[in-house]
This record gives C-alpha cells, structure tokens and sequence, in this order.
C-alpha cells in the first residue's frame, strides 16, 4: 500500500491484500482486548473478533465518512455490537460476562454513541490507533527527527529544551513535529478522525 493513500480508501477498493492484513493486525488486537477486559467468555472471543473483521471487510466499501469526527470509530462499534448480538442468537445463549454481571446490560449501552461504555470505547480506540500509527510510522524518520517530535509532540517539552537537547535548531523541531504529524494524519485517515 502506497504511503499516500489511507488505510480506508485502500480497503474500500477491495483488492489490497496488504492493507487488509494491516487492518487485521490493528483491529484484531483491539477487539479482543476490548472483549476480554469487559468480561466476555474466553471462548467466544476469537469468534466474535473473526466476525467482526469479516463484516467489516464486507461492510467498508458501503461506509462513507460523515463530516462529524469518529464515523469510522462508531461504524466499527456499531457492527461490534451487532456481531456480539448475532453471535448469542446463534447459539442460543443468552451472554454473560464472567463474575456474573451482565454482558448484555453492557452491550446495550454500547449501542448508545453518548453513553459511558461508548466513550471509553472511543478513548480506548483513539489510544490503540495512535499507538498503532507511532509504531508504524518511526522507521520513515531520522532518530533525531523522531526524538524531537516525541520529545515536542508527544511529551510537551518547550521546543528549546528540546533543540538543546538534541543539538539542532529549534525550527527544527517544528518541522520534526510538522513532518511527522502529516504522515500520522495520512496513514490514519479517518481510522481517529
């Protein structure tokens, strides 16, 4: 996948084999994670994580990104829900997270964009994006451009501190942090916003 077309619109094309394989690998992880921490069976966990990929992949080239923030983010948490509901009403089971409290009551709040549940989903996701794309994107960069945008950007050291500790101009921090916030925001979009 080209550096210059985003995740989304490389998927929504259907025949990029390696952004699908990047979609898993961020999505998957977050999924699951998210599941097993808000209690659902062990079991049912890598099934319902397949399910929800697999709808997605169906699903992208519907999807269009709304003007507000977040669309793909609720779209994801929407099919989740979905998925989740789907997965019980084929077995038959009524879900229940472990400690006996009820996954349902939880996944219902879910399906609410204003409640609790949603926002930490939507905290939860923006983290694990981020973190995803700095992963993905510090090899592109110099060590000393990716120090001073995470010691600018990231830590909110004042950009001479920064400069003095690196050595190099304090325009050059803006333009470390400049340089790396525009690949951030081309590899990640419509993934956070």
């Amino acid at each position: 996948m080209e550096t210059s077309v985003s995740l989304l619109d490389a998927l929504r094309v259907g025949t990029d084999q390696q952004a699908w394989s990047k979609m898993v690998e961020l999505y998957a992880p977050f999924i699951r994670q998210w599941l097993r921490v808000k209690g659902a069976a062990a079991h049912d966990i890598d099934d319902i994580v397949q399910d929800v990929l697999s709808v997605v992949l169906r699903r992208l080239p519907e999807f269009e990104k709304q003007p507000h923030s977040g669309a793909f983010r609720g779209w994801l948490r929407t099919i989740t829900v979905n998925t989740i509901r789907n997965h019980w009403r084929k077995q038959n089971k009524h879900p229940t997270a472990t400690g006996g409290s009820d996954f349902l009551s939880m996944i219902n709040e879910l399906e609410d964009p204003h409640s609790q549940i949603s926002k930490l989903w939507d905290l939860e996701h923006n983290t694990h994006v981020t973190r995803y794309l700095l992963d993905k994107v510090e090899s592109q960069f110099q060590p000393k451009t990716w120090q001073a945008f995470l010691q600018f950007a990231i830590e909110g050291n004042p950009a001479t501190q920064v400069a003095d500790r690196l050595g190099i101009s304090e325009n050059a921090v803006f333009i470390a942090k400049s340089r790396v916030m525009a690949e951030l925001r081309k590899q990640g979009a419509g993934l956070i916003d």
